[in-house]
């Protein structure tokens, strides 16, 4: 469920609007004025158009079950990350406050708390870039957690150009700004919240549920196990182009929790250049991304080379951080973490046919020498699909959806792999190296103003890269509400 208010100065102070003769309306902006807001918000407003303030929320249920499937083998030699072959159920239940306020002008600070329930499929293990509900984050409990996801400030430099009016958002305040402008954003945020921002495949909550369409699957962006970061990222608008760059900070261990603020010397840095364009008079948008990260962890090539010159330093042996395999036979990551450098490079396209149809895609390959530190175990990955709401059948608020995404490891991440290797989310223990590959397609019914539901269908071939195992099939409801 999701609940938003939008706050304008105009419709705090003009009582003949129409609008604010909801009692409703009347009620809230008084409890605004009762905590002394609205007086700052009036002051430091700089139009009368422009919204003062913002408070959404929404509120998801995603559930999967997944039917059993065939496999050879599953957690070989004691090797712990297989999806297990059994029947299995998994869900999510997340819950969002979205708060925005204008500070002064051209500054806007923003807030998000945030809880989460969920149960994952075989302990979010066995899947490289597929994992079937995006919402799932590492180290997550059935028991609800709450914390802050977002805590950020954003300033924004009017350089001239047009006015653009910019849509209200979760966590965009509607305003108008120039087309050519400079924005800095810092603090506590998602690094997809800036880069990669894909109209057609992004939000979980209302379009793919797949983690293949959430972004590049082969992009490891700096997050901690909730997806979240700390940095600062600056993008210049200049009319039709775009020009973003950031740096994050990434977990102190893999795929964990604990965030290591050592920012100068362990970061995520991206850059990516956009351009807006018209086709046969709809709009697109094209964009190219390159990351770099700069974190403590292990090359495939060091693990291997250092398991066979001393059998002895495998994956049962090691005192450092590691992920608990039980394999005495296979190397393992934890002995041979150190500074290293991960890249990739990413190219996406999102394009409207129609003004009810849109298609998009994404290709991105990293270097492949490295573990995967903070997003999935992919190295080189594309995906492509379209989108189109229901307005040919007398349904302009649902949506459907068909995507198709594949992934590939580097050889060197395979040949790890099949010595019985893990990372933080595959390994069965030995490989039959094949791309994995995931179809899914959706159908999200609007049921009133505040509510969809939407109907799920994923087949995963080759899970974790294996054609020893699957294929999968999964199913899976979504219940999305907002307001």
């Amino acid at each position: 469920m999701e609940w938003r208010f939008h706050s304008s100065i105009a419709e705090i102070n003009t009582n003949n609007d129409p609008k604010m003769k909801s009692p409703f309306r009347l009620a809230y902006a008084d409890l605004i004025v009762g905590i002394g807001l609205s007086l700052s918000l009036i002051q430091l407003a700089a139009a009368a158009d422009e919204e003062a303030w913002i408070a959404s929320g929404q509120v998801t249920y995603i559930w999967h079950r997944k039917d059993a499937f065939p496999a050879a083998y599953t957690n070989l030699n004691g090797s712990p990350n297989s999806l297990l072959p059994e029947r299995e159920r998994s869900y999510t239940a997340s819950a969002t406050a979205f708060i925005g306020l204008r500070a002064w002008q051209g500054g806007e600070i923003y807030f998000a708390p945030e809880m989460i329930s969920e149960l994952p499929l075989s302990g979010l293990r066995g899947l490289g870039g597929s994992i079937q509900n995006a919402e799932l984050e590492k180290n997550g409990a059935r028991a609800p957690t709450f914390y802050r996801s977002r805590l950020f400030l954003r300033q924004t430099w009017g350089l001239g150009g047009e006015p653009v009016a910019l849509e209200p958002g979760p966590m965009q305040i509607a305003k108008s700004a120039d087309s050519r402008r400079f924005v800095l954003t810092a603090g506590n945020l998602a690094v997809i919240d800036i880069f990669d921002k894909n109209r057609f495949a992004g939000d979980v909550r209302q379009q793919f549920a797949n983690m293949n369409f959430l972004t590049y699957s082969a992009y490891d962006f700096a997050a901690d196990a909730r997806g979240y970061s700390w940095g600062v990222a600056g993008e210049y608008y200049h009319d039709d182009w775009a020009l973003r760059a950031g740096r994050f900070i990434g977990p102190r261990d893999p795929n964990q929790l604990q965030l290591n603020y050592s920012i100068m010397n362990f970061h995520g840095d991206q850059i990516e250049l956009e351009h807006k364009h018209e086709l046969g008079g709809q709009p697109g948008k094209v964009r190219a991304l390159a990351y770099r990260n700069v974190e403590r962890m292990g090359r495939w090539d060091d693990a291997i080379n250092t398991f066979r010159a001393d059998p002895g330093k495998n994956a049962t042996t090691c005192t450092g951080f590691n992920y608990d395999s039980a394999n005495a036979g296979a190397p393992d990551l934890c002995w041979v973490r150190r500074s290293n450098a991960k890249t990739g490079l990413g190219v996406s396209l999102e394009q409207s046919i129609t003004e009810d149809v849109g298609v998009f895609f994404r290709g991105m390959k990293s270097d492949g020498k490295t573990e995967v530190y903070a997003f999935t175990s992919t190295d080189s990955s594309v995906s492509f699909g379209t989108l189109a709401k229901g307005s040919r059948w007398g349904r302009s608020k649902d949506t459907v959806g068909i995507g198709y995404a594949q992934n590939w490891l580097s050889r060197l991440h395979a040949a790890y792999l099949n010595l019985g290797g893990i990372d933080g989310f595959i390994g069965d223990g030995k490989i039959n190296y094949k791309p994995e590959k995931l179809f899914e397609a959706f159908y999200n019914v609007n049921l009133n103003k505040y509510l969809w539901f939407t109907l799920d269908y994923q087949r995963v071939v080759n899970p974790a890269y294996n054609a020893d195992r699957g294929p999968v099939d999964m199913y899976g409801i979504r219940v999305h509400a907002e307001f």
